[in-house]
């Protein structure tokens, strides 16, 4: 059975200047319930996450911070959003959210997080609309559990992802595998286990070639017992931030290679769903939705 991560929270409104790029955790699960992809026995509602698990992987001090309100408005600025409870709060569920993921990710194949994907979360800081980072929260509750011994992180979203890079680059048991925008936020990019920086304006066919060139081979050698899919839709030639020129097809290909594969090795994949940030709503939440097709498709 298909299990999405989706809380209300996630909904969380923000001031005018940052309300577009948050419509979308609203508009998904509306267009999946009304096209009929999902019904809402699909859904469930994650708890806050345990402050535990949130200090096993970032320091006291920024989390105290975080809790009291309490960074410096240079960090603040960094991150991209102004600095509420309830924003810290919605970190919280989403990063509960990815730890469910992975493990009915598991039980049944796939799941998938309507959020998350906060891959510029470093250990002490936050930047790139990204406080707490559910990758790597999740991949130390797996690990520090033994409910596996090998994770692979698969970032597709547009931007690399330097936090997690940075969280794991001492860790061998999970390997890092970004490609991103060469030209592309960061400016100073960190060092994943593996990068592929790409050149800007590429377009599906190079782009999938790239993937299909690595992916497998990844799997084969390293053979983890979990997938981590960062989806993120902003290799959209409309993303307005990605330098990307992927058609909508072409994203949805994407997407479809990345399950076919993770099923084809018998490897669970747990999703979140990362960055978009199209000038045209429709053309994010329709990105976003086939994601959710795709996984249907493949694995139910």
């Amino acid at each position: 059975m298909l299990k999405i991560a989706f809380s209300p929270i996630f909904k969380y409104p923000l001031p005018e200047g940052h309300r577009f790029p948050m419509m979308k955790y609203e508009l998904l699960p509306e267009q999946l319930l009304y096209e009929g992809t999902i019904s809402e026995s699909n859904f469930f509602e994650p708890e806050p996450l345990e402050e535990k698990w949130i200090l096993r992987t970032h320091s006291k001090s920024y989390w105290e911070q975080l809790k009291k309100l309490e960074l410096p408005a240079k960090q603040v600025r960094r991150i991209g959003f102004p600095l509420t409870g309830r924003l810290v709060q919605r970190c919280r569920v989403i990063g509960q959210g990815t730890i469910d993921c992975c493990l009915y990710a598991l039980q049944y194949g796939v799941s998938l997080n309507i959020a998350g994907g906060t891959h510029h979360a470093y250990y002490d800081r936050g930047e790139g609309f990204c406080l707490l980072n559910d990758f790597a929260m999740a991949a130390n509750y797996l690990l520090d559990n033994g409910i596996v011994h090998q994770i692979l992180v698969v970032d597709l979203d547009v931007h690399q992802g330097n936090g997690t890079a940075v969280l794991f680059e001492n860790e061998p048991r999970v390997f890092t595998f970004s490609m991103h925008g060469a030209s592309n936020y960061p400016l100073i990019k960190e060092k994943s286990d593996l990068d592929i920086a790409l050149p800007d304006f590429i377009d599906d066919e190079p782009y999938l070639k790239i993937l299909a060139d690595h992916l497998p081979m990844l799997i084969e050698t390293l053979e983890p017992d979990i997938i981590f899919f960062n989806s993120g839709v902003d290799v959209l030639k409309t993303d307005k931030l990605g330098r990307m020129a992927l058609s909508r097809e072409g994203c949805k290909a994407r997407d479809r290679y990345v399950f076919e594969t993770c099923k084809g090795y018998g490897i669970p994949v747990a999703v979140a769903m990362g960055g978009g940030y199209s000038e045209q709503i429709r053309d994010i939440v329709e990105a976003h939705a086939n994601t959710y097709r795709m996984a249907v498709d493949v694995f139910f």
